[in-house]
């Protein structure tokens, strides 16, 4: 797995506003049940909990009747594929299901479709909602030992034993469902109708989407709350009538400010946004068409068809 997860816990209230105002679907509501203090905020809005309640679903009644645009099954398809190529050096992202290793990102270990982490408080989740329906899985003994390392780099009570764990976990069709499930609920839905409120087309919802893979849905400035409201200050978004490949250049520019300030070395590449989200930009491929082709920590990738 290249290095290039979150680093900041999820802010639980965030999702749960979505459940409550999006229809995110029916294991929406499953939480973890003492998700970790969100870091501090910088006064980023939360646009998913505000305003009149009759206006917000007013609100989700548009966002429904939009066109599905990355949500349609091919371009979700391709999405999965363009952040496969940045997370994993890859456009096979079905082969990440059994995927864990621990970066030394600060995250603790990460693992499968999406990299959940066991510091960031999404790999939790996902292991308490899939233990609800299959509670004889190989990873049910690990809960308390997850619940105690949220937060943290630790290992602790999972070694030795949990990597084989998840890697059988793995060889389930259910866990590889619950994975994509979890992945849909935290991360492709809230970017997608969030990206559509903002008036942002096919591309505009994946870099949205890319940018909540890679940063988290947190409120602190160094979350995709966070830089949005940098990129707001800089450019109205289309739904407020800027211009959405103005507004989309400051989004990349906030997100790309973000990367440099990592840590890690590995993960201040910032080539998925230089040229490969740039590029569909700057062709004007609003609408992420393909063929795409576009390079990441310098290895070139190519899709011909959706």
């Amino acid at each position: 797995m290249k290095p290039a997860t979150r680093l900041f816990l999820i802010g639980a209230p965030v999702l749960v506003a979505d459940a409550v105002i999006f229809g995110s679907g029916g294991d929406s509501g499953v939480l973890a049940d003492n998700p970790p203090a969100r870091p501090e905020r910088s006064g980023a809005p939360d646009p998913l909990s505000s305003g009149d309640p009759d206006d917000r679903e007013e609100l989700a009644r548009r966002i429904d009747a939009m066109p599905p645009g990355l949500a349609a099954p091919g371009k979700k398809e391709l999405a999965a594929q363009l952040v496969a190529s940045a997370e994993n050096s890859t456009l096979d992202w079905r082969r990440q299901y059994a995927a864990i290793e621990d970066l030394g990102d600060g995250n603790g270990y990460t693992a499968g479709v999406i990299g959940f982490c066991s510091g960031t408080n999404d790999m939790l989740q996902l292991v308490e909602s899939y233990t609800e329906k299959h509670p004889d899985n190989p990873l049910a003994p690990f809960l308390p030992a997850l619940r105690k390392v949220d937060g943290t780099d630790s290992h602790e009570g999972l070694d030795p034993g949990f990597r084989e764990a998840w890697a059988k976990a793995a060889e389930s069709a259910d866990f590889r469902s619950a994975q994509d499930s979890t992945r849909d609920r935290l991360y492709f839905d809230p970017a997608v109708r969030l990206a559509k409120m903002d008036g942002l087309g096919t591309l505009g919802q994946f870099v949205y989407y890319d940018a909540m893979v890679l940063h988290g849905p947190g409120l602190d400035a160094r979350g995709f709350y966070g830089i949005r409201e940098a990129a707001m200050k800089k450019e109205k978004t289309a739904a407020e009538g800027g211009d959405e490949k103005a507004y989309l250049n400051a989004f990349m520019d906030a997100s790309r400010a973000v990367m440099k300030t990592k840590l890690i070395a590995e993960q201040r590449d910032s080539s998925r946004i230089d040229t490969a989200q740039r590029v569909f930009l700057r062709d004007g491929n609003m609408a992420l068409e393909p063929p795409l082709t576009w390079q990441v920590y310098g290895e070139t990738f190519r899709i011909d068809q959706s």
